[in-house]
C-alpha cells in the first residue's frame, strides 16, 4: 500500500491515504525505518522498503502491512 512518511518536531508519522489514517510510529526494528518494520500507534505493523541512503521527508513509498499474528 502507498504510505507517506513525515517527520515533525522529531516525531515520525505515517499517513495512509486510502484509509485517511495518520498515526505516529511508536516502535521500529532498526535505527532507521528503511528495510525493517515499524509499529504504529494503532497497532499496525508495516514492512518498510530498503533504502541505501535515508531520503528527504516527506516521501511516499510502498509498504506492506503485516498480519495480526506478528
Amino acid at each position: 500500500m502507498k504510505v507517506m512518511v513525515r517527520q515533525s518536531a522529531g516525531v515520525l508519522s505515517i499517513y495512509v491515504p486510502k484509509k485517511d489514517l495518520e498515526e505516529v510510529v511508536v516502535e521500529k526494528e532498526l535505527e532507521t525505518i528503511w528495510g525493517g518494520w515499524v509499529k504504529l500507534k494503532n497497532g499496525w505493523v508495516l514492512e518498510m522498503p530498503a533504502m541505501d541512503t535515508p531520503p528527504r521527508l516527506p516521501i511516499t513509498v510502498n509498504a506492506r502491512k503485516r498480519g495480526e499474528e506478528d
